[in-house]
């Protein structure tokens, strides 16, 4: 079977090609950097040609407000056109857990938008909703420093490892649309603020982590069911004491 990741130079699509691969697929890694734009359109006929499977798993360069709902719906927009004139069986989306929970967020307003305009397309999908990754907590943790200070949420996620992400989207893409939200999480839930917190200490990183309820996360101020997902969740193996015990070796 021929399937396309969209953004597949990027850290879940880098994976999700591999595991593909391994499971005898023909995939074809899409990105700006392999000539296939979902922005501008460019290369994406070709791409898609015998395709029966797309995977999206693209991300915006801005998440300021009025560019991160520009990208996502251009690129959606621009590949559902595509898959279409292409005969596309299958849209395979990876979104976020609670994003329609939390309208105060620029950037979840602009995955909803995204997952609507997939709903509303008339393409079989499947939308893969996964909770924070790991890889990001160093990224969250220094743009929410002030001097020696992290400030961060005390609410609680169910944070998750890239690995488990793109293990979990494998089967989606190779499998069946559902036409409608399969929810993937981590293991435990845990807080923004511990999740930093263990972060810096593996770093040896003096910075101290004050968590604080107000702090708001992409512009959204969180409590433990913001981001959590629902009992059908499928669960991720990798802990994040695993996961930073590798990182940091």
């Amino acid at each position: 079977m021929k399937i396309v990741v969209i953004g597949g130079s990027g850290l879940i699509g880098k994976k999700l090609v591999n595991i593909l691969r391994e499971r005898g697929h023909e995939v074809v890694p899409a990105s700006p950097a392999t000539g296939v734009d979902s922005i501008s359109g460019a290369g994406l006929a070709e791409a898609l040609r015998g395709a029966q499977v797309v995977v999206d798993v693209t991300n915006s360069p801005s998440f300021e407000d009025t560019a991160v709902m520009k990208f996502f719906e251009t690129s959606t927009r621009n590949l559902l056109a595509a898959e279409k004139k292409a005969g596309v069986k299958h849209h395979v989306a990876l979104s976020i857990v609670g994003a329609e929970r939390n309208p105060d967020s620029g950037y979840l307003r602009a995955k909803v938008a995204q997952e609507k305009l997939i709903k509303d397309s008339g393409v079989p999908y499947s939308i893969l909703r996964a909770t924070q990754f790991f890889e990001f907590i160093g990224q969250i943790a220094d743009g929410s420093t002030d001097g020696n200070t992290v400030r961060l949420t005390s609410a609680k996620l169910q944070p998750i490892a890239a690995d488990d992400v793109a293990a979990a989207l494998a089967p989606v893409a190779m499998g069946e649309p559902v036409n409608g939200v399969i929810e993937v999480a981590g293991p435990e839930p845990i807080s923004l603020a511990e999740l930093a917190r263990r972060w810096l200490s593996a770093k040896h990183d003096k910075r101290q982590v004050v968590a604080d309820p107000k702090v708001r996360y992409f512009g959204a101020e969180l409590n433990d069911r913001s981001l959590t997902p629902g009992e059908k969740a499928r669960i991720g193996k990798i802990h994040f004491d695993e996961w930073l015990n590798r990182s940091a070796a």
